[in-house]
């Protein structure tokens, strides 16, 4: 069967059997039409049914979550794991806690990170979960309830080598901490069952970081490929948790000028640069918004959401050189794209996962804009997350220089691999391409090494 066909009739599949889940479909639709060389050069894909078996979960796990909150009150939300993909080692990805996570959210999370495990040249599978939670406004004791509600039904589907899972949106240390606790309790083993933990009970130095830093290691050698580099760019970040923080700090590190962050509420944009330790004293101390980041730095201009109604968001429409999505899914729009390019944007490099719609996608690409993919890109934050699983293992705890540079090395080599992967395949620097195609032959060649299973 030629690869056309076969890729659409696996889309109609998906289509079918899962109803109502758009950002699988994106996220599907998006890697199975950049493999489209790959099966046309070597028909062993197709033959072994590769795409009907990786396009679906092994396990697909939906749970309730009771908890009671501070007044006495029972609630009661939606609790998901899917663990996607094992062929290459156990099932490893966030855990993201946020009114919008359906199970087509967590769904499209997981297939992403198959491929993205995949890249680090670690051995770890893909896998996501959440729940439709929201943490904003509850109190700690309230979000302890629920986070040991949650583990109290996932305990029973993870392990050390089985499902190692982390945090994600609405689940950072204090979230971590909870579960893992929770975990202890019901199972009575201390195991390294879950990465982004404390420092003091097992958790890794230059985890927080890895994403953020690891996504400016990227960028730096997309560029570097083309005799240019970070150092005096223009730095356009949206976003304002880990990720975006630490992309931050490191673009100072490099010579870069972040100028912008942004919330669910506005973006802040400062011409010479966001003060990075009054973003870090709202944010990681205060928990704020970036309305009180405003109020405190007379040098910046602070654009609310209702500016842009109609499909753009005001970071995107600043002056820069290179510009970091680092938010969440589709936030960079056509119309984003457009005014990207009309401001001399000469990089777009992926800090979250799937932030770019495929209107835009398609515009970056015939304008020749150089654009870094998120399951490359950002998969700093998973790579060390392995990391932390091999010091578990050795019951070990190494330097921050140790890791940071490990994670450097790491991200050399999955641009290499990308970039290597994209001028075998006669499109050299389209990394969408190039990663795809690594990422999938990776872990499609290990599934018909273990046959039909």
């Amino acid at each position: 069967m030629p690869s056309s066909k076969k890729i659409e009739d696996v889309l109609k599949y998906i289509r079918e059997c899962s109803p109502g889940q758009d950002e699988f479909y994106q996220a599907t639709a998006e890697v199975l039409d950049s493999l489209r060389p790959l099966l046309n050069e070597d028909p062993k894909y197709l033959e072994h049914n590769v795409l009907d078996r990786i396009v679906v979960p092994e396990r697909t796990i939906i749970f309730r979550v009771t908890w009671v909150d501070d007044a006495g009150k029972v609630h009661v939300n939606v609790g998901y794991r899917v663990q996607f993909n094992s062929t290459i080692g156990p099932y490893k990805g966030g855990l993201r806690f946020h009114p919008t996570v359906s199970l087509g959210t967590v769904k499209f999370l997981g297939f992403e990170q198959i491929f993205k495990n995949a890249l680090t040249g670690l051995q770890i599978g893909g896998a996501k979960g959440g729940s439709n939670f929201n943490p904003k406004g509850k109190s700690d004791n309230e979000i302890m309830k629920f986070c040991q509600a949650f583990m109290t039904e996932l305990y029973h589907h993870i392990g050390k080598h089985k499902d190692v899972p982390a945090g994600d949106i609405g689940v950072g240390a204090r979230e971590i901490g909870y579960l893992f606790g929770q975990y202890k309790r019901l199972t009575g083993e201390f195991d390294g069952v879950l990465t982004g933990k404390g420092l003091n009970w097992g958790g890794s130095k230059a985890r927080k970081e890895a994403t953020g830093y690891g996504s400016v290691y990227f960028a730096e050698n997309f560029l570097n490929v083309y005799d240019k580099s970070l150092k005096g760019k223009r730095c356009a970040v949206s976003g304002s948790g880990n990720v975006a923080i630490y992309t931050i700090e490191k673009l100072y590190e490099m010579g870069a000028i972040p100028v912008s962050c942004s919330d669910s509420k506005g973006t802040i944009y400062r011409e010479k640069g966001i003060d990075l330790k009054a973003l870090k004293a709202i944010k990681e101390i205060h928990h704020a918004s970036l309305e009180e980041y405003a109020t405190v730095d007379c040098e910046c201009s602070y654009i609310p959401v209702s500016k842009y109604p109609e499909g753009g968001h005001a970071v995107w429409h600043l002056p820069c050189d290179v510009a970091f999505p680092s938010a969440t899914q589709n936030e960079l729009t056509l119309i984003d794209a457009k005014a990207l390019k009309e401001n001399g944007c000469i990089l777009i490099n992926e800090g979250a996962n799937m932030p770019t719609t495929p209107d835009a996608l398609e515009f970056i690409k015939e304008n020749g804009i150089l654009f870094s993919p998120g399951k490359a890109a950002n998969a700093g934050g998973v790579a060390t997350s392995q990391l932390e699983m091999s010091q578990n293992a050795s019951m070990a705890q190494w330097s921050f220089e140790e890791v940071d540079i490990k994670l450097r090395t790491i991200m050399q080599n999955i641009f290499k691999t990308a970039y290597e992967t994209s001028k075998e395949f006669d499109c050299e620097g389209d990394l969408v391409t190039g990663a795809n195609i690594a990422g999938f032959r990776k872990v499609a060649d290990s599934m018909i090494d273990q046959g039909a299973v």
